[in-house]
């Protein structure tokens, strides 16, 4: 059965349990503290487990889970993953364990076709009644069944004793039996033994208590069910092999690396699974807008990168390929994730540009450690340093302590390394808790946003908070919140920011300073200027509509934006946030290279004819399938409803935005772009006035501009301008100048061959410039009978250049016929005059290869064209 359609069959078999199939969630959580990614099922219904129950009471999906607490033994067993996917079925106070086991073992002995007596079972201690149920319900036999304690059958873990604090309870798993053939092979091996003979396919959770301290547990009121199947484990069963990593999604990942290794390396299981694991981990996560980076979530990113160009060392393969392995896996799991074929050019242009700049670092640690270990005394320290600040992994310095016969303190290593996950974990906003609550309960709270068409209406205030405590009254002067059961004011989100205004009674006064939600009530935060307020009582809720309309002039702008980009720089770039104020906004987005003045004239100005073209815009509530297939785009951080709002203007720019707009682009009005910079490797800011704001802005750059030309007059100001250009250049020039000559006094002296000069020289920095003019300098000063051959690199470009002389020409021997077959080795090609060459690569690691043949190559044409 392949992994796709077990995925279905579990969807399905509890669709007709009248479960509700629910979307997976992305791997970055929403609005929980406590999770640096989703790593269970239960995650997004942390809400339903609390008693928030809205829609459904049942609940089934395949949700996405990245988990790096077990990231030392990838590759090192047969089913742990960082990424993987988690079939699971869920009750809300709804069927409880009679329901759960029974439901489980019909799909996995009958749906699945498993047999029974490959199916064994674990239960709590405890648990007599989940204990019963296998028996007497189910007809297992007892012999099957095994009694565990709280650190195996208990969720979480030995929650009893350890917590934490929250929802918990016991939990009953189903192990298939790989034969007595297969780990320890003892006579009395259970799924109590950790041998690999039994595997976990099933673990149903029976949340029944509510924990508040050491061994204190409570009943819950509503209890409820929480299992988890995982798909690549379950797939492993159902194709008969050995391990997660021969299933169908994994084996095309493995075969592609297979051919590009040497057969005495394809025994290295454990470098192969550990680059499939990880490059699922990666794209997975940069298609959820996790970028590469140094902090938190892109630091897992950026570590997985990393430990996988270690593993591809291992198999011999120096050069960047990771990102070669993006495509595949986006085509392997395009069925779930269709997405995933759609921007693996772009998810795969970051892994490039991480892989790179990783092995370069490989490539410069020797002497990055050198002058570590000469500063640094304490080895456990320096290692730690390198590993820390440089991102030097430990491999790599200790095979330069073995070339340099030196030692490494491990265990001061260690210690280290520990007190930096502790400290890490301290500042992390991370709490740990399950569960997290807000210190108000708004979960049985309505209020519904009425704003859209801002009519004025009077609505009844419902709840009244003063420093968390409900209240039924406040007075002048007080500062509080207030929840009406209907209000045009607009809840700060999807990057806008709230309304302002006033709720007024009579001759009372409430300022309203912000607006947030709170699970489903909108909270009105502010101060009483004048009067008094009182529960239950009839207030007219008035915004400020001068700044609603800055606010959604700036909003509409973004989607013009958003499209204008897509235009001009092509359909990969994806919204990766924004923010939306008066009149201002700022739009990031997924976009590798810096852009020039030109795009940057081309988006504005594409706007700015959207503008005066006065399009509609189009708002309406669709089915969010409907939305799909109509092309709409959808923003990573957000999780839609199945009904959704979609904006369309024209057929210029369509989306889903539950934001405030305007009914016409002409409202705009203008539009200027202030900046473009980089926030994050791959992401791109903009920002953009609108409006009166942009019109002002550049009245103000016209003005600076007239009044420099004002004080200069128009022909000194063109003569200043290009003065101040040339001595630009004129500075440049004496800057390489003086480069060329340091170079020079610290080159090593030429090599001489059959009395002809050969000068192979690699420059740091080596522009084409400088190059040229060190070229230039060895001519004059070599004169005669030489080969010059330099090669430099600039951040990620390789440049080399040639210079044949003409006693060496004259005998056939001349410049383009070196470049030629140079030029290849670096990634490109070149060409040029007889006496000088040129080419450039873009494979700079490649350089002293290059080098080197050009020593061969200039030795052997000698050797061909001079007897």
């Amino acid at each position: 059965m392949k992994t796709d359609e077990l995925r279905d069959k579990f969807l399905l078999f509890f669709k007709e349990k009248k479960h509700k199939v629910v979307e997976s969630d992305r791997l970055v959580p929403r609005d929980d503290p406590t999770l640096l990614f989703t790593c269970a099922g239960m995650n997004q219904f942390k809400k339903e487990f609390m008693g928030q129950v809205d829609d459904f009471s049942r609940a089934t999906s395949c949700q996405k889970c990245l988990r790096t607490d077990d990231l030392d033994k990838i590759g090192k067993t047969d089913f742990h993953h960082t990424f993987f996917e988690m079939l699971g079925n869920f009750s809300f106070g709804d069927y409880f364990k009679q329901e759960a086991i029974q439901w489980a073992w019909e799909f996995v002995t009958e749906k699945l076709n498993i047999a029974k007596d490959k199916l064994w079972v674990s239960v709590f201690e405890d648990d007599e009644e989940a204990y019963r149920i296998w028996i007497d319900t189910v007809g297992l036999k007892k012999e099957r069944i095994v009694k565990l304690a709280a650190d195996k059958n208990f969720w979480p873990a030995d929650a009893p004793k350890l917590g934490p604090n929250g929802p918990c309870g016991p939990c009953s798993e189903i192990f298939f039996d790989n034969g007595k053939d297969s780990g320890c092979k003892k006579m009395d091996c259970s799924p109590a033994c950790d041998c690999g003979r039994f595997v976990e396919i099933w673990n149903l959770v029976f949340t029944q208590y509510n924990r508040t301290g050491l061994e204190q547990l409570e009943p819950l009121k509503n209890k409820n069910i929480d299992t988890g199947m995982g798909l690549e484990r379950m797939a492993s069963v159902m194709q008969n092999v050995r391990t997660n990593f021969e299933i169908d999604i994994f084996k095309p990942i493995i075969d592609e690396i297979r051919k590009h290794i040497g057969k005495d390396l394809a025994h290295d299981t454990q470098s192969l699974n550990i680059i499939a694991d990880h490059i699922r981990a990666v794209v997975f996560a940069i298609n959820d807008s996790v970028m590469p980076s140094n902090e938190n979530r892109g630091y897992i990113v950026r570590k997985l990168i990393r430990k996988s160009v270690m593993a591809l060392k291992n198999l011999d393969i120096k050069e960047e390929f990771l990102y070669r392995l993006v495509p595949i896996v986006a085509s392997v799991m395009k069925k779930p994730y269709p997405e995933l074929e759609n921007r693996h050019s772009e998810i795969a242009s970051i892994v490039l540009s991480e892989e790179k700049d990783f092995i370069k670092l490989i490539n410069c640690s020797d002497k990055i450690i050198k002058q570590q270990f000469d500063s640094c005394k304490d080895t456990g320290l320096a290692a730690f340093t390198l590993y820390d600040t440089y991102g030097i992994p430990l491999e790599i310095t200790l095979e330069w302590t073995k070339k340099n016969n030196k030692n490494i303190d491990i265990g001061c290593f260690n210690k280290f390394l520990e007190n930096q996950k502790l400290s890490s974990k301290k500042k992390s906003s991370m709490t740990g808790d399950i569960f997290v609550d807000s210190g108000i309960d708004f979960s049985k709270t309505k209020c519904s946003f009425i704003g859209y068409d801002l009519k004025r209406d009077t609505a009844k205030i419902i709840h009244i908070f003063k420093d968390k405590t409900e209240v039924d009254t406040v007075k002048q002067g007080e500062s509080v919140s207030i929840v009406l059961e209907k209000t045009p004011f607009y809840a700060e989100g999807g990057g806008q920011v709230s309304d302002k205004g006033e709720i007024v009674n009579n001759d009372s006064v409430f300022k309203v300073e912000a607006v947030i939600k709170q699970d489903k009530a909108i909270v009105h935060i502010g101060k009483v200027m004048k009067g008094e307020f009182h529960l239950k009582e009839d207030v007219t809720a008035v915004i400020d509509y001068e700044f609603r309309s800055a606010v959604t002039r700036a909003h509409t702008a973004t989607h013009l934006i958003h499209a204008a980009l897509r235009e001009v720089l092509g359909e990969h770039i994806k919204q990766s946030g924004s923010f939306v104020e008066a009149d201002r906004l700022r739009f990031d987005f997924t976009h590798f290279n810096a852009l020039s003045g030109d795009e940057i004239r081309k988006i504005e100005s594409l706007v700015n004819a959207k503008i005066k073209q006065s399009i509609a815009l189009k708002k309406e509530v669709v089915t969010l399938d409907t939305a799909k297939k109509s092309g709409a785009l959808m923003f990573f951080a957000e999780k839609y409803d199945s009904q959704v709002r979609m904006v369309t203007v024209g057929d210029f720019s369509k989306e889903l935005c539950g934001g405030t707009h305007l009914d016409n682009t002409h409202d705009v009005k203008d539009f200027k772009i202030i900046s473009e910079s980089s926030i994050a490797k791959g992401v791109r800011r903009i920002e953009a006035l609108t409006a009166d704001k942009a019109n002002e802005y550049k009245n103000e750059s016209l003005s600076l501009a007239k009044e420099i030309v004002d004080i200069l007059g128009k022909n000194e100001f063109n003569e200043q301008y290009k003065l101040l250009n040339t001595k630009i250049k004129n500075v440049t020039k004496r800057l390489d100048e003086l480069y060329v000559k340091i170079i020079v006094q610290q080159s090593s002296s030429a090599d001489n061959y059959k009395s002809y000069t050969l000068k192979v020289q690699n420059i740091e920095k080596g522009s084409k410039n400088i190059l040229r003019m060190l070229h230039d300098y060895y001519k004059s000063n070599i004169m005669n009978n030489f080969i010059v051959v330099l090669g430099g690199i600039l951040e990620d470009n390789v440049n080399i250049v040639v210079g044949v002389s003409k006693e060496l020409q004259d005998k056939g021997i001349n410049a383009p016929l070196l470049i030629k077959q140079i030029a290849p080795i670096i990634g490109g090609s070149g060409g040029g005059r007889p006496d000088f060459a040129q080419a450039g690569g873009d494979k700079p690691k490649k350089l002293d290869e290059a080098m080197e043949e050009a020593v061969k190559l200039s030795k052997r044409l000698i050797d061909e064209n001079i007897s």
